[in-house]
């Protein structure tokens, strides 16, 4: 098989071409909470992997730069939220730089190793991280599943193409 000449102008490797690529890939939305040593921290992430299910293993990433990594950083547990298609607000606002993560509206309570646990989500695991591996400005995050409640009803969130969007038939 031969390449179409359709394909285009392929472009060097770059972190524009990195992030115009993975705009098209469509991604689950998580948010990952932890608690810090002035309060709980959180963000959004799209980089939720199933890694193993015996042990059973997720990873995330999340930039060197990121407000919420030196409690990343120094914590052993985190907590994992996958949100449903009604939580695009919830999403954005752990998304924003400098936004109120954990006030009104937001609501959760503090759960298991004093992770903060967000309510109405689809399903949320608190982990017991195992490692941190530098990759380039990020690093990747192994967590071990502690406990969880995957019991939630509703549609998935999604990230696609800059914005939050919920799943379609």
């Amino acid at each position: 098989m031969t390449a179409s000449p359709e394909l285009g102008t392929p472009r060097l490797g770059s972190p524009d071409l990195l992030r115009s690529t993975f705009r098209r890939h469509a991604a689950g939305v998580a948010v990952i909470t932890a608690r810090g040593a002035a309060g709980p921290v959180g963000f959004t992430a799209t980089s939720l992997t199933s890694v193993s299910a015996d042990p059973p293993l997720i990873s995330f990433g999340i930039g060197t730069g990121a407000s919420s990594w030196p409690a990343i950083a120094e914590t052993d547990h985190v907590g994992v939220h996958i949100l449903g298609e009604h939580q695009g607000e919830l999403a954005g606002t752990f998304a924003r730089s400098g936004a109120d993560r954990f006030g009104a509206p937001t609501a959760w309570r503090a759960g298991p190793h004093g992770v903060p646990v967000l309510d109405d989500v689809l399903a949320w695991l608190v982990c017991r991280i195992v490692g941190r591996v530098p990759a380039g400005d990020h690093r990747i995050v192994l967590a071990e599943v502690v406990l969880g409640d995957p019991s939630g009803t509703g549609r998935p969130l999604l990230y696609h193409q800059g914005r939050f969007n919920g799943l379609r038939d």
